[in-house]
């Protein structure tokens, strides 16, 4: 289990608490709905990125036990208001019922969104070897919404962020969507990229910078796709750790702080979503999730095996520092810009 680690706030006590930033501009942000049921299903992955907040990486192991993926499709037969299965990782393909969970909940008449590397077709699995050519196809099948990381659309910074030789397998593997159908207008495959800086800085304007992808891969690789969704870096775990050692902490939270936008806040992702651990705890959001603030339920922690719907919806969503990375320039979320 991951440890909650003391933000180092010495030089201004209090300054990045995000509770305090709500109540001083009037802002309350309870639950409008769960609409979308988040699940980290592994910290396997077979790339290790230096912006993770995972932390995922070739040598962890943790999935979500066979029990956990029942019950995941027990609470979506149950409760239908809950529209959308989003399950993402380390790489979720490398989970062993990963393939199983998607037809399962693809069958329920539910929306599946995965997110996915690229890189794994082409690795497969770091302990097994087992092949993932066959992803491109399965997706399709089951009209996967398909969500993939590219850092940038030039090899240098995408390498940089991810690995060298990352550039050259995603666009491959870009390029293998596409010829399934993928990313094609008015096909119904949904393929949509993820943008993170490189570094501590906030996203560029999200239509811009997507008008420029499209350009660029369609130029130079004949890719297209559906939308870009921009991400700010959160400062956490590996990310944290980077920025600490190189001196650029203190820097990047207060550009954070002061590019704070209620717009933004008001449509922060844990107001209608809920995370799911590898375990079956319950978050608020992906973030809140690596750093163990779970979700409470009567007095004790909330699991999806004592899932209570109603409960959820009555919760205090829990904020803390990082939570200012939602909230800066045009908002983050893991669907991308929310103002």
């Amino acid at each position: 289990m991951s440890v909650v680690v003391p933000l180092r706030q010495e030089a201004a006590p209090g300054r990045y608490d995000f509770n305090r930033l709500l109540e001083s501009r009037g802002l309350s942000l309870p639950p409008a709905s769960i609409e979308t049921l988040q699940v980290n299903i592994t910290k396997t992955c077979n790339q290790a990125c230096r912006h993770c907040h995972v932390d995922a990486s070739p040598a962890r192991t943790e999935k979500l036990s066979r029990a956990g993926v029942e019950k995941l499709l027990d609470i979506l037969t149950r409760h239908p208001q809950i529209k959308n299965l989003d399950i993402t990782g380390g790489a979720p393909e490398l989970h062993p019922d990963f393939d199983w969970l998607v037809a399962e909940t693809a069958r329920l008449g539910r929306h599946v969104m995965v997110r996915h590397n690229l890189t794994v077709q082409f690795d497969g699995h770091p302990h097994t070897g087992e092949s993932k050519e066959y992803l491109p196809e399965f997706y399709a099948r089951h009209r996967v919404e398909v969500i993939s990381s590219l850092p940038y659309y030039q090899e240098y910074f995408t390498d940089a962020q991810r690995g060298s030789g990352v550039f050259q397998k995603s666009i491959q593997g870009l390029q293998r969507l596409n010829t399934r159908g993928y990313g094609q207008e008015g096909g119904g495959l949904t393929l949509n990229l993820v943008y993170n800086p490189v570094g501590p800085y906030l996203p560029a304007a999200q239509a811009a910078l997507e008008a420029d992808y499209k350009r660029e891969l369609k130029d130079k690789f004949g890719i297209v796709f559906n939308g870009l969704f921009t991400i700010t870096n959160m400062p956490i775990n590996r990310f944290r750790l980077h920025l600490e050692k190189s001196g650029q902490y203190e820097a990047y939270m207060e550009k954070l702080l002061a590019a704070f936008n209620p717009g933004a806040a008001h449509g922060v992702m844990c107001r209608s979503l809920i995370s799911v651990g590898h375990d079956g705890a319950i978050y608020d959001c992906d973030f809140n999730q690596m750093l163990d603030m779970q979700v409470g339920s009567g007095g004790r922690p909330a699991t999806i095996f004592d899932f209570d719907f109603d409960a959820l919806m009555r919760r205090r969503i829990r904020f803390d520092s990082h939570c200012l990375g939602c909230t800066a320039g045009a908002g983050s979320s893991c669907g991308g810009a929310t103002a």
